[in-house]
């Protein structure tokens, strides 16, 4: 239980049926903001921090900070005001911090380094939507969110309004999964679907709800987190039209578990909407029942990988060779401290003589990923030619 001193207590409670649940507390930059502006979803997006100055009114930036905060064109920044009272205002190394303020040690290049880290391009039959596994779709149907987070796989996209997906690739994905009856699973996410207008969101689920062979719809979102006040009444009874529904959030500290939060969930929780979380920042020691399962995201394309026996071939100071389910082989590498390189990693070509490099090769650093014979042909979908890219690639972006 966090104790809070009395200087930092909440400006006004909320009020929750007779009881009084006290609200997270806020800056003085905000004091003397009306409760019923600080609430309004549409006001905390519009009065979102993303400069230096801004955010210097609420932190005490490092001189590594602000050089992130400087590189033009580099980093998108945007962060709610709610989510802005969480911020560590002195602590650098804050969880909740690390996830948002980018640095500028973030623009040295390193190993592995690539703009589309998870091959998503490499497995998109039409815009926006990637067929990684068999029977289980990802539509990425914008690529705004209310906050951006550091650790981004998407990063080469979200954030950029000139590239978001329009209302005829929402078409060609809903036409995809129409034509594909082995499509059962369907996950929006983007972006973040739940800053979508309300209407063009409704529109998706009704559609999907008829194609009969879609038995499970999901969202990934992290508005809960960022903007909580955005799970209005309204926004909860036009979703619960479309059970089974399952909404996944990403809590990645405790300090992020606020009051507005656990009243946000708790509509979604009544509406009958089963909620799950993913972490990237999971720390300390916690309940058996609790126990998460470890996921690496396989750069390359290999999918969600569990770190575990059966998973696991190879360990290295610094590299983790794994195998996923299709016989996938593929290198995470663990990071370092930034340093600098002559030039970006680029992969050499993965045969010699005719005989495919082992594993040994992954931990010498000489290739990224072992693919199975027909691999690529398997996961091409059978579309002809390139699906249209959002947001550019990096020139190392080679899987071989």
């Amino acid at each position: 239980m966090t104790i809070i001193p009395e200087e930092k207590k909440a400006v006004s409670p909320m009020t929750v049926g007779e009881s009084k649940l006290e609200v997270t507390p806020r800056p003085a930059l905000w004091a003397d903001v009306p409760d019923e502006k600080w609430n309004d979803w549409r006001w905390q997006m519009s009065h979102r921090l993303n400069s230096m100055e801004e955010l210097e009114q609420v932190i005490n930036l490092t001189d590594d900070e602000r050089e992130g905060l400087s590189a033009e064109g580099l980093f998108r920044v945007d962060i709610t005001p709610y989510f802005a009272c969480l911020l560590e205002p002195d602590d650098p190394n804050g969880p909740v911090r690390l996830q948002v303020i980018p640095k500028g040690s973030e623009k040295a290049a390193f190993d592995s380094m690539m703009a589309d880290s998870l091959a998503e391009d490499e497995h998109s039959p039409v815009p926006g939507l990637v067929h990684r596994y068999p029977d289980r779709v990802l539509m990425l149907v914008t690529t705004q969110c209310a906050s951006y987070c550091r650790y981004c796989t998407r990063s080469r996209v979200v954030g950029d309004s000139g590239a978001t997906f329009s209302r005829a690739d929402h078409e060609a994905q809903l036409d995809y999964i129409r034509r594909t009856p082995q499509v059962r699973d369907v996950l929006l996410s983007g972006g973040d679907p739940l800053t979508l207008p309300p209407r063009i969101l409704e529109d998706l689920l009704r559609q999907l709800r008829d194609i009969p062979h879609v038995e499970i719809v999901r969202l990934g979102s992290r508005v809960p987190i960022f903007l909580p006040q955005r799970i209005t009444d309204e926004l909860v009874e036009m979703l619960r039209q479309f059970h089974p529904l399952w909404i996944n959030i990403h809590v990645n500290h405790a300090r992020e578990i606020t009051p507005e939060l656990s009243q946000a969930l708790a509509k979604l929780a009544d509406a009958g909407i089963p909620l799950g979380n993913q972490s990237v920042l999971l720390r300390g020691h916690t309940s058996g029942y609790a126990v998460p399962v470890y996921i690496i995201d396989a750069p390359g394309g290999g999918g969600k990988v569990p770190v575990g026996p059966n998973y696991v071939l190879s360990q290295s100071p610094g590299k983790v060779i794994l195998r996923n389910y299709e016989g996938f082989i593929t290198t995470y590498a663990e990071p370092d401290e930034a340093y600098e390189r002559g030039e970006l990693y680029l992969e050499n070509e993965g045969r010699e003589e005719g005989t495919q490099k082992g594993v040994a090769s992954l931990n010498s650093g000489e290739r990224m990923t072992i693919k199975p014979e027909g691999f690529d042909d398997l996961h091409r979908r059978g579309r002809e030619g390139e699906a249209e890219k959002r947001g550019e690639r990096n020139f190392q972006d080679d899987y071989s």
